[in-house]
């Protein structure tokens, strides 16, 4: 019987009678991307299995030509192995070469193709959380981190109407500004340009930001904790604002709470989760996920 979760040392206990696909990450025992998965795979009839690989960054090299070794078609990256898998890629597609990270891996004739799902994947979270479009929308990203950079430059992508990137080390968010100038410039977009801010975590300075926002996201770690406090308060927030954690558990971040009491419309990262994972899924098999039933899966996870 195939089990969820697996070591790079307890690889060799895998099944040989079907296909392995999986999620690589340190730490990835939290992962829920296996009830999105299997039950897909299971539903279509195909001969496969998806299961959690915990590799330590130092283990990643390795681990992945031990993956392909044991019949692995493909894989997930999470935390922190985005960044690490580009350069470990054969070839990489558009996504990932825009976004400098991997979350999806296919398998070819023993060579690996890169990409990454995770801003189509928040487009269709957004459209149905809130049933707009980023196209029509005013951006607040916190953090500049792999997500982050990711939902920023799909932000702009997608002609957001403005953007503000805030970030701790606002240097950062400063070159990922400059960044998203170039690749607009170079046509990636119907614009050329596109106002973008970048700011420190400076509470009156977002404070100012916000009152020409209509969509905040947060992609920092902050609300993993349920006794971490909001990273913005409640009376900092709108309600006409649109707020979207990144964060599925706990369902509820403290962010999400200030933002609810404030008025504001909310949703957690489940149901990003839910888009890039079938994503990923149509990218594997070449058939259409069965994203109804991947999604009552996943929710039953949480609920």
């Amino acid at each position: 019987m195939s089990l969820l979760s697996y070591s790079l040392d307890q690889l060799p206990l895998l099944p040989k009678s079907h296909a392995h696909y999986g999620v690589i990450g340190d730490p990835v025992d939290h992962s829920l991307s296996p009830f999105i998965h299997n039950p897909g795979f299971q539903d279509l009839g195909i001969d496969a299995h998806y299961s959690r690989i915990h590799l330590k960054p130092e283990e990643l090299a390795r681990g992945i030509e031990r993956l392909i070794e044991h019949q692995f078609l493909g894989w997930n990256c999470t935390i922190p192995h985005k960044e690490q898998m580009v350069s470990l890629c054969h070839q990489l597609d558009e996504s990932a070469q825009n976004f400098k990270a991997v979350n999806t891996v296919r398998v070819e004739e023993g060579k690996t193709i890169g990409y990454n799902t995770d801003g189509l994947g928040w487009l269709r979270a957004i459209r149905e959380e809130f049933r707009v479009d980023v196209s029509d929308l005013r951006i607040m990203i916190l953090g500049i981190g792999g997500a982050g950079r990711a939902l920023a430059i799909q932000s702009a992508f997608e002609n957001c109407e403005r953007l503000v990137l805030v970030n701790r080390t606002v240097e950062k968010a400063i070159l990922l500004q400059k960044e998203i100038d170039h690749l607009l410039r170079q046509g990636r977009a119907w614009k050329e340009s596109l106002p973008i801010n970048s700011i420190p975590f400076d509470l009156p300075l977002i404070q100012k930001e916000l009152q020409n926002v209509d969509l905040l996201v947060n992609c920092t770690s902050a609300g993993l904790n349920s006794d971490e406090e909001s990273l913005i308060p409640s009376e900092l927030f709108h309600k006409n604002l649109l707020v979207y954690d990144t964060i599925y558990k706990p369902a509820q971040t403290k962010l999400l709470q200030a933002a609810h009491k404030a008025g504001a419309k909310t949703a957690n990262g489940l149901s990003m989760l839910l888009h890039q994972g079938a994503l990923a899924f149509e990218i594997w098999t070449g058939r259409t996920a069965p994203l109804e039933l991947m999604r009552k899966s996943l929710f039953e996870q949480i609920h």
